[in-house]
């Protein structure tokens, strides 16, 4: 990147949980940032709350994760009931993660959690401030913000909307959430109950009045999200959850209290492209879809998790274009797939249809019992089985990769690392060289594994070879690297 006047390297619009960690890693990198926010506080309302394995395990790689694990509740067990009929009951215990659980931490302990570590760090949130408009050059994004009625203007060298739904980056861009929208509004509520479920357990209820999810804060606070015929009310009361409790709901539960809730539509819809020039889009900016799932934020902390290390490279003049292209063309296939996974379950779960439900309920303790069917639920809603085949920047199923060196913060950072197993002794002068060649941004590790592994700053793999000779394994890495750096080429001119 040349250099030039700006102001500040990454411009992040917005202080929600995915502008946030954004930030944190923007700092965490050592980057010029500054994070900006409409509203005069973070959020007071818990909204969204469960954390997946693979979110924790990018929390750990960043090294933000034990606060997170402190504040949790953990949830080991999936059960789906109907009319008290236990359709099925799945352990949610992952093996290959050393977080075998679903982590219930509310949405305002998860903004406070990151604001202090933000703060740890040195940086802070720009609050009352409102992005009014931009104006791209080759080399920068001209910005105009608000401040508490005051206009100011800055220079920035990349600019991430992560400004919820209806983001003022994304209108800027002219680039409208493409899909469809339910009939029905959702209720959302987190009430105080009996302790008659689990406090490890998360309950799906379909139902001909319209799906229900429990998710348990606590041993004795759960969270309701349901589908409704029409809003009682400004935000939903007590009675009202009652009556859903009632209709949908294990036998048992009582709904004591109400701490809070609320009425919202909700869309399936995303945008056709993540990026546009110096704008980039992530979290609910770019996409919606049904909370059935709980996906939302965290699909979101994964779209800037992708992101970071991308503009970290090429802020420090490691990177290319193909390399932030790369964004668009990993993420919006995972993000399709959330929103048509999300949808199904919601439709599922709440068909009017007799001949449907009965189905449902018939095909769902057949296979729920299967283990491949386990397999791939879980893989799914831990997020564990992203992975990022057809990228351009990938060779093969682009899994993710996790172990013991790449936690606390500082196992993984900017770095590509070259994982080279015993089996490949005579190669090591090789790929000694090899790294060397592309200055500090690729590190050879040695690995417990056989064959050679390139693992990127994400902790996805990049590309794995076994049985290939050691010649060809590190000839095709270097192109890899080649292909979306910038380093190797200069050295070569």
């Amino acid at each position: 990147m040349r250099n030039i006047a700006i102001d500040t390297e990454v411009l992040i619009v917005g202080a929600g949980p995915v502008g946030l960690f954004l930030a944190n890693e923007c700092a965490r990198r050592g980057l010029r940032w500054r994070l900006i926010e409409v509203r005069s506080s973070q959020s007071e309302h818990s909204k969204a709350l469960a954390i997946f394995p693979r979110t924790l395990e990018i929390f750990d790689m960043a090294g933000v994760v034990a606060p997170f694990l402190e504040a949790a509740n953990r949830v080991s067990s999936v059960a789906i009931i109907a009319h008290g009929r236990t359709l099925a009951h799945m352990r949610f215990t992952p093996q290959e993660s050393p977080y075998p659980f679903i982590a219930m931490v509310p949405q305002d302990v998860t903004e406070k959690l990151l604001v202090r570590d933000l703060r740890r760090k040195g940086g802070n949130v720009e609050y009352e401030t409102t992005f009014v408009s931009a104006a791209q050059q080759d080399d920068c994004v001209s910005v105009t913000l608000n401040h508490k009625g005051e206009p100011n203007s800055l220079r920035a060298a990349f600019v991430v909307g992560c400004d919820g739904a209806h983001s003022k980056v994304r209108q800027t861009l002219n680039l409208p959430l493409e899909g469809g929208e339910y009939d029905a509004p959702f209720m959302l509520a987190d009430i105080e109950t009996c302790t008659t479920l689990p406090a490890d357990e998360l309950q799906l209820c379909p139902s001909e009045f319209g799906p229900l999810a429990i998710f348990p804060m606590s041993a004795a606070r759960r969270r309701i999200v349901a589908t409704i015929d029409h809003p009682e009310g400004d935000a939903p009361s007590l009675d009202l959850v009652r009556k859903i409790l009632d209709q949908r709901a294990p036998a048992g539960i009582e709904a004591r209290a109400l701490h809070w809730s609320s009425y919202f539509h909700i869309h399936h819809r995303h945008v056709k492209r993540l990026r546009t020039g110096r704008i980039f889009l992530a979290g609910d900016a770019a996409h919606i879809h049904s909370p059935f799932g709980g996906q939302g934020m965290n699909t979101g902390l994964h779209d800037v998790w992708n992101l970071a290390w991308k503009l970290d490279l090429f802020l420090h003049g490691h990177g290319n274009e193909r390399l932030l292209d790369s964004y668009s063309a990993e993420r919006l296939p995972v993000i399709k797939n959330v929103i048509e996974t999300t949808d199904l379950l919601t439709k599922v779960m709440g068909t009017p249809n007799k001949c449907a439900q009965a189905l449902r309920n018939t095909v769902i303790p057949m296979v729920s019992h299967l283990a491949p069917f386990q397999h791939a639920f879980v893989q799914t809603l831990s997020e564990l089985g992203i992975a990022y085949r057809g990228s351009p920047i990938v060779e093969g199923p682009g899994k993710r990769y996790f172990d013991e060196s790449l936690r606390g913060g500082r196992g993984i950072s900017n770095r590509f690392l070259v994982m080279m197993g015993d089996d490949h002794k005579s190669s090591r002068d090789a790929a000694n060289q090899l790294c060397g060649s592309f200055g500090d941004i690729v590190e050879l590790r040695q690995s417990k594994h056989a064959g050679i592994t390139l693992v990127r700053p994400d902790g996805y793999i990049a590309y794995s070879a076994q049985d290939s000779d050691n010649t060809t394994a590190l000839a095709s890495l270097r192109s890899l690297l080649e292909r979306q750096t910038a380093i190797a080429r200069s050295a070569n001119r």
